[in-house]
Order: C-alpha cells, then sequence, then structure tokens
C-alpha cells in the first residue's frame, strides 16, 4: 500500500469593491494560513457547491454582505511546506470580482473588517495575491462602470 499525499483543495475568494466609493472589501484573517493578514473575504469550497454558491457564502459568513455581479477574475496557487512559519497547505484559489456595498461586520474566521482603497491597502500586511488583485480590478475600468438602463 502506498501513502498518497493530500490533494490541493479548492477555494474561492472574492475581491468585492464598492460601486460607490470604488474601496475594496477586506478581513483580517483570524485563522491559519495567512493568519493576521488582510485579504478578500473567501474559505474552501465545499463539495456539491458551486464556485460562486461559495463566494456568497463566504461573503455572508465572513462579513454578513452580498454581493452583484459576480465573476470569475483569475486562479492563484497558494502553497507553503511550513518553513515561512505558516501552516503547511496548497490551495488553488479561484478569485471573483463582484460589487458589494453596505457596512461589514466581521464573523467566522475574520478578525476585522472593512473597506479600503488601494493606497490604504497597501500599508497593511496584506496577502501578496490581494494587492495585485486590487490593482488589476481597479485597472478594469469596465468592471465598475454604472450599469445602464438601456442594456
Amino acid at each position: 500500500m502506498t501513502d498518497n499525499p493530500p490533494a490541493p483543495l479548492i477555494a474561492v475568494s472574492v475581491a468585492a469593491r464598492n460601486p460607490e466609493t470604488g474601496e475594496f472589501l477586506l478581513v483580517k484573517r483570524g485563522r491559519a494560513p495567512a493568519r493576521g493578514l488582510w485579504a478578500f473575504p473567501g474559505g474552501r469550497l465545499h463539495y456539491g457547491e458551486t464556485l460562486e454558491q461559495a463566494v456568497l457564502r463566504e461573503l455572508r459568513e465572513e462579513t454578513g454582505l452580498s454581493a452583484e455581479r459576480v465573476r470569475f477574475h483569475r486562479l492563484f496557487e497558494l502553497m507553503s511546506d511550513g518553513s515561512d512559519g505558516d501552516m503547511p497547505h496548497h490551495f488553488v484559489l479561484a478569485v471573483h470580482s463582484a460589487r458589494a456595498h453596505g457596512d461589514p461586520v466581521a464573523a467566522d474566521d475574520a478578525d476585522a473588517a472593512g473597506w479600503f482603497s488601494i493606497d490604504a491597502m497597501a500599508a497593511l500586511p496584506v496577502t501578496d495575491s490581494t494587492i495585485e488583485t486590487a490593482r488589476e480590478i481597479a485597472g478594469a475600468d469596465d468592471d465598475m462602470a454604472p450599469e445602464s438602463d438601456f442594456s
């Protein structure tokens, strides 16, 4: 009998942006991996759940907010063998963009939550994928364009 290593886990996150302010919603991770760092709301995909369903569930669980215009943005592969002080992990992270607004309330595994500009994010301890994704989405003008009544 052979010992098979564990398979990578699938996770989702949502780069929720406030259409009025252009700010991004971040949560301070309360658990490993990335404990103490600011990142987009997200977590593991549950069996039988679509990526979009997982995005909306994680957003609601961690901040109490809902979102609209959820769109797949990109994949990241996040790995650590534990030598960096984090727990060993291997995630395939499906990042989505969305619109959201309201006052977030940190819950579940989030220690804090709030809206941040990219400049403010750069001053926080954030994950590399978070700041990279925020800059990409902020550069895509059509994502935050007001919806037309003439569509």
